[in-house]
């Protein structure tokens, strides 16, 4: 283990390792609820897209623990399984295999870009502040994901979002944020573990832990939708739309996510910049590719990741857990499903709070860094999306540093992306 993951020298061992992957795992297993329901939508196999959602995310979050060594787990993505569905397949009247193909392009072209230092040229384009804010808004966003997914937070008519009832699903999360902080507040090691295995338990006599009357541990999977792609429409300007659709979104929701979950594990040096980036690059693109053969949405690194981060984990031996994991929920796919949201929900509040301590390294004082930090801490939560808090932020900060002639500050790539972002608004 020593000398596949360096432990020592992450300050890390075996057992919080091992610890953090199982969090993380938890964390994030609800896609193995959701992925499959909602690409049932467009007439997929739902037990296909379940094993293809598990297989994908292992293989995906392999790559990314040998090669980059890095405690980032990697599954189908939330918005982009959205957009596949509702968007393309139902709202464009394409097939389901279209929708596939496209996934299958992008993710190819991904590793050509991997190969050729584009994605890592990206990642280096965002000035150091703008990074910490990336892990700051990131930390927000996920803080509302776990208030909105137990109704803790709802949609208002008076007050744009208001506090939901504390009742049933989100009282369960106050109980379970109220263990976590003080198992955190002990320095009991694992908390985060400790307080989603509790928050279940507790959910049972309440009625939030639904445990079927027909439960088994074991059951086994259903073969993955195998090659089922269809190029017949990859010249129509439809197509492009949905390719580049899927490429855009993509690689911002990676490089925010690298850049929040690695910043917070203080795995970057002092610039920002991230080791090994362009393995943990491919090990996305890769991911996408297996994912579309296998008959699932875009696969991209998961912000839940820093949950696992926030118990310990340092090394790729965390994502070795988590992936080892996801390979045993193939089997033991209803243990892992009654774990509710309402026990997930107060991990990811948590580590909300966690992410926060990066503001602090945000220099406010001059406005062309803290006015395009603060743009792309709230675009995160209020957008709901990683990707427009980076492109937001980006724009912000090459527009005030020209106004103010700091020329010498936009790199040239900074350039390209404020070009590419500006151009996006009017390409339709």
């Amino acid at each position: 283990m020593e000398k596949l993951f360096k432990l020592n020298e992450h300050g890390t061992n075996v057992r919080k390792e091992v610890i953090a992957g199982i969090t993380t795992f938890l964390t994030m297993a609800y896609i193995l609820a959701v992925n499959p329901s909602m690409l049932a939508e467009t007439g997929m196999s739902a037990g296909g897209v379940f094993t293809a959602t598990v297989v994908a995310s292992a293989i995906a979050t392999l790559v990314m623990a040998f090669l980059a060594n890095l405690p980032v787990a990697l599954a189908p993505g939330m918005g982009l399984n959205a957009f596949f569905t509702y968007t393309v397949v139902l709202g464009m009247g394409v097939s389901w295999q279209v929708a596939l193909t496209a996934v299958l392009l992008e993710g190819l072209l991904f590793i050509v870009l991997s190969f050729f230092n584009v994605r890592e040229a990206i990642i280096n384009a965002i000035p150091s502040n703008l990074k910490k804010a990336v892990a700051v808004g990131i930390g927000l966003f996920i803080a509302l994901i776990g208030l909105a997914n137990t109704n803790l937070v709802v949609s208002d008519a008076g007050t744009i979002i208001g506090l939901g009832a504390l009742e049933g699903a989100a009282l369960l999360a106050v109980i379970g944020l109220v263990i976590t902080i003080i198992l955190y507040a002990l320095k009991v090691p694992g908390s985060i573990l400790i307080g989603i295995i509790i928050t279940t338990l507790i959910g049972i006599p309440m009625g939030v832990t639904n445990i079927p009357h027909n439960f088994k541990i074991l059951s086994l999977p259903e073969k993955p939708i195998f090659m089922q792609f269809d190029f017949s429409s990859v010249l129509t300007l439809k197509f492009f739309t949905i390719f580049f659709t899927f490429l855009f979104v993509d690689i911002f929701d990676t490089v925010g996510t690298l850049v929040g979950v690695t910043t917070q594990a203080g795995l970057t040096d002092k610039d920002g910049n991230i080791p090994k980036v362009k393995q943990a690059l491919l090990a996305d693109a890769v991911g996408t590719v297996a994912g579309a053969a296998l008959g699932t949405s875009t696969v991209t690194s998961y912000v839940e990741s820093t949950a696992g981060v926030a118990a310990g984990g340092r090394t790729g031996l965390t994502s070795v857990v988590t992936a080892g994991l996801f390979l045993l929920a193939l089997f033991l796919s209803p243990l892992f499903l009654i774990v509710p949201s309402a026990a997930t929900a107060p991990a990811l509040i948590f580590v909300g709070f966690l992410m926060m301590k990066s503001v602090v390294g945000i220099n406010f004082e001059d406005p062309a860094e803290g006015i395009p930090a603060f743009i792309c801490i709230i675009v995160m939560p209020f957008a709901y999306s990683i990707a427009e808090g980076i492109v937001w932020g980006l724009i912000a900060y090459v527009l005030l540093k020209a106004v103010t002639g700091k020329f010498k500050d936009i790199s040239i790539m900074s350039w390209v992306l404020f070009v590419i972002f500006i151009a996006r608004f009017f390409i339709k």
